[in-house]
Parts: C-alpha cells; sequence; structure tokens
C-alpha cells in the first residue's frame, strides 16, 4: 500500500492559492470562490483541505452555511495579502530596471486635494502614451500616508499625518490648506450670532470625514467633545451633506468657495482658530538612478509652484 507524503507549506502556498483563498474571504463561500476561478466546487474544497493539511490547522470554519475564516485563517489571509503584493512590487521592479517604466503607477490622493487638477495632471501624463497602467486610490487623513508605506501606492499627496519619523520615505511640502466653518442656508446655525463659540457648534450635529486608515484608530480633526456626528467617507460626501443641511463643519476653502459664492453654503465665523493643515506629498526613498520614469514626471510636475498650489486650491480654478 502507497502512503501518501503529507503536502509541504512551500507546495502548497502558491500565488494562485494565496488568492483563491483572498476570494473565499471576500464571497464567503466555497462555490462562489469556485464559481468565479472557474473550477468545480470539488476541487476547490480539495485544494483547501490541502493548505490545511500542510499548516495542520483549519482555515474556515464549515460550521454554518457561510465560509468564516478562523483565527488562523484571518492570520493567513493577512500575510497572504502582504506576499501578493511584494511579489506584485518584485516583479514590477524587474520590469522597470528592463524598460524604465513602471508597468503600474498608483497615485493615493487625500480627499482634500483638488480633485480636477488631479485628473488635469493624469491627462498630461496618459497623453505621453507610456506603458504604464495608471492608477489613482481615494484616501483620508491617516491613510493616505498608510496606503504608501503598505506599498499599496507609488506616490503620496495630501499627506497630513505625522510622517517624520517614518523611515524609508521621501517627503516634501505640498502647501497649507485653509478649512472654513460653512452649513447650508437652511441649516439653524445659518442665522446664528458669529462668533459661534464651541457650545453653540455642539448643539449641533458635524459631518466628519472618517480616516481611511487601515489599521489602527486613525485620527480625527475639528470633533468637539459630546458633538452628535455623522460620518462619511470623503471629503466630497462631506460637502454633499452639508449643502443639504444634514450636519455643519470645517470644509476646505477652495472647495467651500464656490458654493458660498452661489449661496448654496454660508460661511459662519467662529470663536476659535479656523483650521489649516499642512500637507505633504511622499514617495518611497530610491536613488535618482534608480526612480520609473513614471514616478519622475510627477515628481517634475509637483517641482511647479502653480501645480502645488491648485492641487491645494490656494488658487482660482
Amino acid at each position: 500500500m502507497k502512503i501518501q507524503n503529507k503536502p509541504q507549506a512551500r507546495q502548497v502556498l502558491t500565488p494562485e492559492s494565496l488568492e483563491m483563498l483572498l476570494r473565499i474571504a471576500e464571497t464567503g463561500s466555497f462555490a462562489s470562490a469556485a464559481r468565479a476561478a472557474g473550477m468545480v466546487p470539488s476541487a476547490l474544497t480539495y485544494r483547501v483541505r490541502q493548505i490545511e493539511e500542510a499548516l495542520d490547522v483549519l482555515l474556515f470554519d464549515r460550521s454554518s452555511r457561510q465560509a468564516r475564516l478562523t483565527a488562523a485563517g484571518s492570520e493567513l489571509i493577512r500575510e497572504g495579502q502582504r506576499l501578493l503584493n511584494e511579489i506584485d512590487t518584485v516583479a514590477n521592479r524587474v520590469k522597470r530596471v528592463a524598460t524604465g517604466w513602471e508597468p503600474q503607477f498608483t497615485v493615493a490622493i487625500d480627499s482634500i486635494i483638488h480633485h480636477s487638477t488631479v485628473m488635469d495632471l493624469c491627462a498630461s501624463f496618459l497623453a505621453l502614451n507610456p506603458p504604464t497602467r495608471l492608477r489613482i486610490r481615494t484616501e483620508t487623513l491617516s491613510g493616505t500616508l498608510e496606503a504608501l508605506t503598505s506599498g499599496l501606492a507609488d506616490l503620496s499627496l495630501g499627506v497630513v499625518a505625522e510622517a517624520g519619523a517614518t523611515t524609508g520615505l521621501q517627503i516634501k511640502p505640498l502647501g497649507i490648506q485653509r478649512f472654513v466653518f460653512a452649513v447650508a442656508p437652511h441649516h439653524p446655525l445659518a442665522l446664528a450670532e458669529e462668533p459661534l463659540s464651541d457650545e453653540t457648534i455642539r448643539q449641533y450635529r458635524v459631518v466628519a470625514a472618517a480616516d481611511s486608515v487601515q489599521r489602527g484608530t486613525g485620527i480625527s480633526v475639528g470633533l468637539i467633545s459630546g458633538q452628535d456626528v455623522f460620518t462619511v467617507s470623503t471629503m466630497q460626501s462631506k460637502l454633499d451633506a452639508q449643502l443639504r443641511g444634514l450636519g455643519c463643519g470645517f470644509l476646505p476653502a477652495g472647495l467651500a468657495q464656490p458654493y458660498i459664492e452661489t449661496g448654496r453654503l454660508v460661511r459662519k465665523h467662529v470663536e476659535r482658530n479656523e483650521r489649516q493643515i499642512h500637507a505633504s506629498y511622499a514617495w518611497r526613498k530610491v536613488s535618482t538612478a534608480s526612480r520609473g520614469r513614471a514616478l519622475q514626471w510627477w515628481l517634475e510636475q509637483l517641482e511647479n509652484t502653480h501645480t502645488r498650489q491648485a492641487l491645494m486650491c490656494t488658487l482660482p480654478v
């Protein structure tokens, strides 16, 4: 009788297998993951059991109808995603050495950055017809820096989290973003006596843009203790909510100004100092000779004072 050897972890933990496990975790179903992969469910189940046997752990709790990750499974998913990102990074580095162009270039944009200016830059970059796929991802607060440090972005615009102690990054100032306190004309604070005190503002719901950081608690700004909070994901969503009178709060001056001029928002002076944020742009530190051509192009645009001002919406746009 032939004894079958136990599979080894290195044999079963392939990039393909890790992507399969990620797909199961995302769909919550072995059958759905099998359909997405073009496999029969029995084949997918067999491969999962092989991985579990090699690691001597259970990755999924099969006691319910959904495929729920165990603690060990969650850890494998986290580390698997990191490994897949590293594999992509190595592949991109090799291609960059061969051609000078990154196969993909991702820019993380904080939601305080002026969206139209970013799109103008994208149009100019794509007009070069580079062999580089361009990707833009929107982040908020410390999530903008995390996208860079985690390898999900190659360049981050609008970094407001403390980045000075982060090793391996090159950081330059982008500009100062001023914020103004604004409400819809039908909001109760629109007719309130100025300057507004914190005690007055506390009585009304504030709209806050959530920190997009994936690990840790993130940071929050402009909130008053005890105040009701309506949380949205981006600065644009925050603007939309305040235009509808769903709450009050500070908005980037350049973003709010067109709506203040047309009467769709009312700017209110407050007792506290109006907020200013010093923003930066950052990228992973490499020698100038080792920079990919896409990164070099973006950094050259950011050397222009007018470009930086337009990104921070401190010039008429």
